[in-house]
């Protein structure tokens, strides 16, 4: 299979090329959309409480990265603002914290920044995934990576200004929210960058991508 390129010189997302010609295509979108925020949900339940932040050490940023990748920029949107409505809503779909309570309150809590983030890093992954940069695992690594700097931008803006509750500063914020994350964030992407590429693949086609053009 041949990647097709639009005007703008993007290429279709894993799930818009295995939906297409699909008469079901639209309820395979939506059930794509449904399935990456459960997994957002689920991913979010591994997380580890660490003593001396407030912020978990958790699984569901990868999720949110690879969703977008493979959903592409509005529907991996979609997929995260579906999860924080459910979230806000009061479903148990956040990390498990003793201090922290699930609900709106999470939101303006001091992880809020994070969560706040993940339908703009889904977004930005989504659209380099829609160029082509998920079908090799090089430029894969990339797209994760542009979407972690949102979610790090966005999460330790957030303790650093709007935490305890007038903020902690910027230096106790990046000691807080990135320094203790970063290894273990940059080995996460490391992995999951493989995912879509072996998936283009194992679906048969080919990994030619618009940044080769």
């Amino acid at each position: 299979m041949k990647l097709q390129l639009d005007r703008h010189g993007a290429s279709d997302t894993l799930v818009r090329t295995l939906a297409s010609g699909a008469d079901a295509a639209p309820a395979v979108r939506v059930a794509a959309v449904v399935f990456i925020a459960a997994a957002t949900a689920a991913a979010a339940q591994i997380s580890v409480p660490l003593p001396f932040t407030p912020v978990p050490f958790a699984m569901q940023d990868m999720v949110v990265l690879i969703g977008g990748a493979a959903l592409g920029s509005r529907l991996g949107l979609a997929a995260q603002v579906l999860y924080l409505v459910a979230g806000i809503a009061g479903l148990p779909v956040f990390a498990a914290s003793a201090v922290l309570p699930q609900g709106a309150l999470r939101v303006l809590g001091p992880t809020g920044g994070y969560l706040l983030s993940y339908p703009v890093a889904a977004f930005v992954t989504g659209c380099l995934a829609e160029r082509g940069f998920d079908r090799r695992y090089g430029t894969s690594v990339l797209a994760m990576l542009a979407g972690l700097i949102v979610i790090f931008a966005f999460g330790i803006s957030w303790l650093a200004m709007f935490a305890h509750p007038a903020g902690i500063g910027f230096d106790a914020a990046l000691r807080a929210g990135l320094y203790p994350f970063l290894a273990g964030d940059v080995l996460k992407i490391l992995l999951g960058a493989a995912v879509l590429p072996l998936v283009w693949r194992l679906a048969g086609t080919n990994p030619k991508s618009a940044i080769d053009n």
